[in-house]
């Protein structure tokens, strides 16, 4: 009798024992499925998601399209007799009778304006369904907007052409004049170059050894969105800056645009294509040579304000007041020189007076803007004749 009672125990023993193990399965079992059932809803919610984004995606799309303008018709009536009546007419006239007016209207006289007509001209002509608007009113439209800073609408209203037109005509124009001239009038000087640009600054102001002058000047553009304070510059306008080197002529020599009007001449130098070949001395500016009237051998050197470092080849003036008469001198002489590059800033600005208005443009817009003005500036400086007509007797000391 006890062992029967003893077999039954064991029984029941190893049947307790198997239902614990069921039991833990089931549990782990189950706690497989739940994170498996999370996984799965995790997956459906995002699959819903990226449903509804798309939608919203293809809802925009649809807005954008819809809010176009619908055009009534391919040229307003106001604008259709632009052939007969529009101002071209009147350049041309202009251009033919009254050269005065011309250079005023163009800053340049009728050959020079023949000249980079023929230069241009190839890079201005459109093909179109409609009948394209002629290169050299392309050409006389932008110098109208650069020479006198006319605003796109009032152009619109003389040139009758629509003001997007207009627009969109003075930037492709703006980027040819840049594309075609820059390269050849604004490139870079090699070392024969270098040794006449010397040579004027010693003959023209005093200054020996010196290859250029160096500066910057803010370009007051619009408020960039989203852009914050980053083109906010010391003078309490929104601005690009355009940092230059210019010979003892008033040419420009080397030009950078488009660094933010937050930033300070000598940090822009530092970090642009020149200043970092001009500090590691990779520029083909001539050896060192000796002063005038004497055996000592200085290098060849650009001038720059007190915002620029100190350099083998950057001269910069001694700082401070109550100085030695040697040192005072030698300041005076460097600021003569440097002078340059200010009057080559306000010839450039009292000839294109684009540059003394608000660019209300994007700030690569308005660095194409910049790069044509001074394109043209060294076109007509290099070809002009009569140098004097360009330069009056009061744009430069």
């Amino acid at each position: 009798m006890e062992s029967r009672l003893l077999n039954d125990y064991n029984v029941l023993t190893c049947i307790r024992r198997k239902c614990q193990k069921t039991t833990c399965v089931l549990v782990l079992f189950s706690l497989h499925f739940e994170k498996m059932n999370r996984k799965l809803k995790y997956l459906k919610t995002i699959k819903m998601l990226s449903s509804v984004l798309e939608g919203i995606k293809i809802l925009t799309e649809i807005s954008e399209i819809t809010k176009k303008r619908v055009r009534s018709c391919s040229v307003r009536e106001i604008n259709r007799k632009r052939k007969k009546e529009g101002f071209f007419v009147r350049f041309l006239q202009i251009k033919r009778i009254d050269h005065n007016d011309f250079f005023i209207y163009t800053r340049m006289t009728p050959q020079v304006y023949g000249l980079l007509l023929t230069l241009v001209e190839p890079f201005l002509k459109k093909n179109s369904l409609r009948e394209p608007v002629q290169p050299e009113c392309r050409l006389a439209l932008t110098l109208q907007y650069l020479s006198q800073g006319t605003s796109f609408q009032s152009l619109a209203w003389s040139f009758q052409l629509g003001k997007e037109t207009v627009r969109r005509i003075i930037l492709e124009t703006a980027e040819v004049l840049w594309t075609k001239l820059g390269a050849v009038y604004v490139s870079e000087p090699n070392e024969e170059d270098f040794k006449q640009i010397s040579q004027d600054f010693w003959e023209l102001w005093n200054m020996p050894n010196c290859v250029g002058a160096i500066d910057g000047k803010h370009i007051a553009i619009r408020c960039p969105l989203k852009s914050g304070s980053q083109f906010f510059c010391y003078k309490k306008f929104f601005s690009i800056v355009l940092l230059a080197v210019c010979d003892a002529r008033y040419r420009f020599t080397y030009i950078d645009i488009g660094a933010y009007g937050s930033q300070s001449d000598g940090g822009i130098f530092q970090v642009s294509r020149f200043g970092k070949r001009l500090l590691n001395q990779k520029l083909p500016i001539p050896p060192a040579k000796n002063l005038p009237n004497t055996q000592q051998k200085t290098p060849h050197f650009n001038v720059g304000d007190a915002a620029f470092p100190l350099g083998i080849n950057l001269m910069r003036p001694y700082p401070g007041g109550m100085l030695p008469n040697e040192k005072e001198v030698f300041n005076k002489r460097l600021s003569r020189a440097r002078r340059t590059i200010e009057n080559s800033f306000g010839i450039l600005v009292a000839r294109w007076r684009v540059l003394l208005t608000t660019l209300h443009l994007f700030p690569e817009n308005a660095e194409k803007i910049v790069l044509a003005c001074v394109a043209l500036h060294n076109f007509i400086m290099l070809n002009n004749v009569n140098e004097s007509s360009y330069i009056a007797s009061n744009y430069a000391d």
